[in-house]
């Protein structure tokens, strides 16, 4: 409060010796060093300007210029110099009020940024805080302050007086906060536009491996926020991403990051007075093969931000007297100690390329109108306490504010309309490539558009065959941290590594991916399989055991066994078929008929009919060949009782088989787990307790009927039906017991062909063995078929055989040495 006081009591100090004498003023120790560059008197409203003239603190003319003297932002303040000379000729804008102004320099710095705010507020050549100690024109607004980091600063300032503040160049998206900037407005897009188009150009390109560089401020900061978070959510990586010094110490490291980084691409959010000591480093250290991907700040230090040509401003440029002002008088002096000819097409060269001289154009026009709109209001239908209007020649900055948030012109010698929403203006941006023109100088080529209004789909327009890349191809520069996992394979992720580097991993078999980069690998359903490639699931191998299949054996057999019946039926009177009864033998050949025709059954695509006869029939099958075996070795005299036990046997088989048909049957199925790549389609039994039952029963009765055949086998009789059967059935026992471990151990058809090979193997055996020996007979030496033959005949001591001819015992031997050797075949 004491400081408060005497401050108070200070200005009205000043205010009183003011009047009495008219060369003393109130002076501070910091007095500012552009105190001529002004025109205020006899004007009725001034406007201020604030802009980064000089580099670093520097405010004295230099024998280095380039260092010091900025002639990019020289010409910003001769384009508000242009503006309000326009607007003061005019008749349709401010016709009875002149404009004058005030312009800062703020030397890219925030100390004087403040120091110029406050000199502005104060209304002398010094700062005087919290009070205006001049008595001239009202000040209108503030243009400024330059960079994003300079506007904060003033505008937190020029905030808490309700003074409105128009910046030309400050895009940074904290800036957007009326909270915290209640007065701030600007003639330039909010980065978070920029940030969006430079997303979106990279994505547009496919680059997913990108660097970043910022500078240490806020429009960097904030510039390089905004882009990671909208790249990243789109899965774009960010390689690395570094922060320019404001001091050269950390340069070398840098330019050490960006020559080996794996990053071709490299967006920079900075000021060109911050990037130039980057940007020298690298063309010294001759590093290229890089493409740099600049915002409005330094992508040609003259912008890409809705450019436009401002009519008569070059002719003002090449005009300007050397004796105006001082910061004119230091501006031609400092061309003088460079080439002119080269300063002056860095000078004129503003008339085909106007990115922040336009901005600052539009920005004083925006003035301009609200002060128009202020002083043209009718009595009694103003905006202010009620119907009231302000005064042009003594209004407040709050009164002024009114107008500027509700602003809205269209800019000379353009179709633009600017107007503020919540302090912005549209997000508009033109794509600029670099490129040689003919004469080897740069050039910067429209290649594109973006229109931050327009609809999403609608905002970003590039003509990709326009625009040359540093390669001198026309296709893009990849840029990527891992090359793309083509289909068939998925991203593998590397520990500790961006998302975006990844290794690219082989489906598994029966897994695959169709699309490039795929996170995962797609099952195939359950009739479907992975291709070779995994890229596409195909529909699983059909396999059964056709009809077609190399087993036509089958078929040979079946003939043979009709062959048999056909030489039965041919001597069914003969004393060979008699002996055994011939009905009795044509049973039990037709009962092994049965069970080769069942083995027909397995072959084609399973059926549930198929499923449920083959096995039926194989059951019933057997059962009547074994049994009719064991009658054929009890050799029941009495005729027809045998008829009545063999089906005996048939019916238990039959009465457990319909149980099983009816309870559980066999059914077709698709067996998609024995192999992966193929459909087996085969029987499934239905029960093993019933199967295993019913088959154990045909089990049961081939061991009755080979105990009946080996006590059988001693009989005498000339022609022993006993070992022929003993001998077939230890051919059957062989049979089926390789067949288990055979069965076990295949799959698919090869399983089916299996059991139909020990089917017949077992039947033929069978058959061979008992029927072939007689056949032999009948075929061969039908002579020994007679009645005298089949005859018992008693042994003598001695072993030979009486009562017999010489020819039936040479008949024997000779049937006994066919079995021998087929015996020894088998």
């Amino acid at each position: 409060m004491e400081i408060r006081h005497f401050l108070l009591g200070l200005c009205a100090f000043c205010l009183f010796h003011r009047r009495a004498s008219a060369e003393s003023t109130c002076n501070l120790k910091a007095k500012f060093n552009l105190s001529g560059y002004k025109d205020v008197e006899k004007k009725k409203v001034v406007i201020g300007g604030m802009f980064p003239i000089h580099n670093k603190n520097s405010t004295v003319i230099s024998l280095l210029p380039s260092f010091r003297f900025n002639f990019r932002t020289f010409r910003w303040t001769q384009a508000m110099l242009f503006a309000i000379n326009e607007i003061n000729k005019r008749e349709d804008l401010l016709p009875n009020t002149d404009l004058g102004y005030v312009i800062y320099d703020s030397c890219f710095t925030i100390s004087k940024a403040v120091e110029g705010t406050l000199t502005y507020l104060t209304g002398q050549d010094e700062a005087v805080p919290n009070y205006r100690c001049g008595d001239g024109p009202p000040l209108a607004a503030l243009v400024g302050a330059g960079g994003s980091d300079l506007s904060i600063a003033t505008a937190r300032i020029l905030g808490l007086y309700h003074f409105p503040q128009v910046s030309y160049s400050s895009t940074c998206s904290a800036l957007e906060s009326k909270f915290q900037f209640p007065t701030f407005l600007r003639t330039i897009p909010n980065d978070k536009h920029q940030s969006t188009a430079i997303a979106k150009m990279v994505l547009h390109f496919g680059w997913t491996w990108v660097g970043t560089i910022a500078a240490d401020d806020d429009y960097g900061k904030y510039g390089i926020k905004d882009f990671k978070e909208q790249v990243e959510e789109a899965g774009v990586c960010i390689s690395f991403s570094e922060t320019l010094p404001k001091v050269n110490k950390d340069i070398q490291r840098i330019v050490q990051t960006v020559v080996e980084a794996t990053a071709k691409i490299i967006v920079v959010f900075s000021s060109d007075v911050d990037l130039s000591p980057l940007i020298t480093e690298l063309l010294r250290q001759n590093v290229t093969n890089r493409t740099w991907i600049a915002t409005e700040a330094w992508v040609t230090s003259l912008g890409s931000v809705n450019r436009a040509s401002i009519p008569g401003f070059q002719r003002y440029l090449l005009d300007m007297d050397p004796y105006t002002d001082p910061l004119t008088e230091e501006f031609w002096e400092t061309v003088f100690m460079q080439v002119v000819s080269v300063i002056l097409s860095r000078l004129i060269e503003i008339n085909r390329m106007v990115m922040f001289p336009h901005s600052v154009y539009k920005a004083v026009y925006a003035v301009a109108h609200a002060l128009h709109n202020l002083e043209h209001c009718k009595e009694g239908q103003g905006p202010f306490n009620g119907k009231d209007c302000a005064d042009i020649t003594d209004f407040e900055p709050w009164q002024l504010m009114y107008y500027l948030k509700n602003v809205r012109f269209k800019v000379p010698h353009t179709d633009e309309e600017i107007y503020f929403d919540k302090g912005d203006v549209e997000g508009f941006y033109e794509i600029i490539n670099w490129q040689f023109s003919s004469n080897g100088e740069i050039s910067y080529v429209i290649v594109g558009h973006y229109n931050g209004s327009a609809a999403p789909e609608d905002r970003m327009n590039i003509l990709n065959d326009s625009i040359v890349w540093n390669s001198e191809v026309l296709e893009p520069p990849r840029s990527v941290c891992s090359e793309n996992c083509q289909p068939g394979t998925r991203k593998g992720i590397r520990q500790g590594e961006p998302v975006c580097c990844f290794d690219c991993i082989p489906c598994a078999d029966g897994e695959i991916s169709n699309t490039s980069n795929a996170r995962e690998c797609i099952l195939c359903g359950v009739d479907d399989w992975s291709n070779d490639a995994h890229d596409a699931c195909v529909p699983k191998i059909i396999e059964f055991l056709a009809f077609g299949e190399p087993l036509g054996i089958t078929f040979l057999f079946i003939a043979l066994l009709f062959l048999f019946k056909v030489v039965f039926i041919m001597n069914v009177g003969t004393p060979l078929v008699k002996a055994n009864d011939a009905l009795l033998s044509f049973s039990l050949l037709f009962s092994l008929v049965v069970t080769f025709l069942c083995s027909i059954f397995f072959l084609g695509q399973p059926q549930n009919w198929s499923c449920m006869t083959s096995q039926v029939a194989l059951a019933l099958g057997f059962a009547f060949c074994l049994s009719s075996i064991m009658i054929v070795l009890v050799k029941f005299r009495i005729r027809g009782a045998f008829y009545k036990d063999i089906f005996s046997f048939l019916y238990t088989q039959g009465i457990a088989c319909g149980v099983w048909l009816i309870m559980l049957p066999p059914h077709s199925i698709k067996n998609t787990s024995a192999k992966n790549i193929k459909i087996i389609l085969e029987c499934d039994e239905g029960s093993v307790v019933f199967i295993c039952c019913i088959f154990s029963y045909d089990i049961l009765l081939a061991l009755l009927a080979f105990i009946f055949a080996f006590i059988a086998r001693k009989l005498e009789d000339n022609f022993s039906e006993g070992k022929c059967i003993t001998f077939g059935m230890l051919v059957f026992f062989i049979v089926w017991i390789s067949f288990v471990p055979a069965y076990l151990s295949t799959r698919g058809k090869f399983m089916v062909a299996v059991q139909i090979f020990a089917i017949l193997a077992s039947s033929f055996g069978l058959l061979t063995c008992i029927f072939l020996p007689k056949c032999y007979i009948l075929l061969v030496k039908p002579e020994c078929n007679t009645e005298e033959m089949m005859r018992p005949h008693a042994k003598t001591r001695d072993g030979t055989a009486t009562g017999t001819s010489a020819s039936l015992a040479t008949a024997a031997t000779e049937v006994n040495a066919t079995i021998s050797s087929m015996a020894i075949d088998d």
